[in-house]
């Protein structure tokens, strides 16, 4: 005969049991009286010495499902606020993202510069090797901004000079994991032509060599692109130089006439100071003859200089050099300004190391020359200087 066996659980009793339940009970008919039940101490249930404690009664499988039970709470509550935080930080990274204020290593060859019509001159840059060694020296202090434009591809709104440095030092050194990628904001596609646009030339206003010259070329190409809606040059100043002060759009204005009747004739165009620039707008207006004159002259000048061509053009108009506010190729006296303040002139000679800036004022001179002027002999260096100094008495 087989049997069965039995198979014991842990039963959870009441905690407590009434200590006179006995006396509430009366006896059955016949039964003699029992004997009075020895005096018992009650514990607390639970207590250590609680003979009857849930301690003793709780078995090892209920406590299990307890903890268990008590740890699932705990993990859903962090995942919960983990959950939580992960989903504040994307909205965060999708609100800068959409600001471009987010940073990231893009490859040169995914960039292309083609949307927006760049207001640089054609050619070599010679202020390329000093932004080439100073990313060399201590990287990129400030990233370029491209547009996304789908397929892995981007656009390049601000960094022009940036992103020549890198594919320059690429090109020089091959070291692609150093140079070839650049880091870059990106901003989401399909923002306004327009408004990329004004980031270019938002940027480009604070570089103090550019020209009006080159800002007034800009209005033209901006009015020629026909991505754009507008198609008046003029009106282009406006859209595009609203930062600028109204006075500072009348003379960009005043170049595109120099933009418009004097392309491919002149050689150094961006180096027209302001005040000839404006003169020879107005005789250009004045005179149709004046352009022929001035094509006449340059024609078949091979290697004139900066100083030539600006010669040639107040020769035409009939003007001296010094006459007009001439800031960037002929220097002139520097008188006092109100308030004790000391007025400077500043001009630029192409070299063939490249653009010399020369800036003068009262007491000092300066020459700013991508060249080590340390590596020269010393006593060379010193008669050179003394034949310069000597040559202005």
């Amino acid at each position: 005969m087989v049997r069965k066996k039995r198979r014991m659980f842990d039963i959870d009793m009441p905690e407590d049991m009434p200590a006179e339940r006995s006396a509430e009970v009366p006896n059955p008919p016949g039964a003699e009286t029992p004997a009075a039940a020895p005096e018992t101490k009650t514990f607390p249930a639970g207590k250590v010495g609680d003979p009857s404690g849930a301690a003793r009664r709780r078995g090892p499988m209920a406590t299990a499902i307890g903890e268990t039970a008590h740890s699932a709470r705990e993990r859903q509550e962090i995942e919960a606020r983990i959950r939580a935080e992960n989903d504040a930080l994307a909205h965060e990274h999708v609100r800068l993202k959409r600001l471009g204020l987010v940073l990231e290593s893009i490859p040169l060859e995914a960039i292309d510069t083609a949307k927006l019509v760049r207001d640089r001159k054609p050619g070599a840059d010679p202020e390329l090797e000093d932004l080439k060694a100073s990313i060399v020296s201590i990287g990129l202090s400030n990233p370029i901004r491209v547009e996304a434009a789908g397929q892995g591809r981007y656009e390049l709104i601000q960094g022009y000079r940036r992103l020549a440095a890198y594919k320059a030092l690429l090109a020089e050194t091959s070291d692609a994991e150093a140079w070839g990628t650049i880091p870059a904001a990106v901003m989401p596609e399909g923002e306004g032509i327009e408004t990329l646009y004004r980031r270019m030339v938002d940027e480009n206003l604070v570089r103090k060599d550019i020209s009006f010259y080159e800002m007034a070329q800009l209005a033209v190409d901006y009015a020629a692109d026909p991505a754009t809606p507008e198609t008046d040059p003029d009106r282009a100043v406006a859209l595009l130089f609203k930062s600028a002060r109204y006075q500072k759009r009348s003379y960009i204005r005043g170049f595109i006439k120099v933009v418009e009747r004097m392309k491919g004739i002149l050689a150094y165009p961006e180096e027209l100071p302001r005040a000839l620039g404006l003169a020879l707008a107005q005789r250009l207006e004045e005179d149709p003859e004046c352009r022929a004159a001035i094509a006449e002259t340059l024609k078949g000048w091979e290697g004139r200089t900066v100083a030539d061509e600006l010669a040639a053009i107040r020769q035409q108009l009939g003007v001296e050099a010094g006459a007009e506010e001439d800031t960037r190729a002929a220097p002139k006296p520097a008188p006092k300004r109100a308030g004790g303040s000391k007025a400077k002139t500043s001009f630029q000679l192409n070299r063939k190391e490249g653009r010399a800036r020369c800036t003068a004022a009262d007491g000092r001179l300066e020459i700013r020359l991508p060249r080590d002027f340390s590596t020269i002999d010393r006593r060379r260096l010193e008669e050179a200087v003394r034949q310069m100094l000597d040559r202005l008495e």
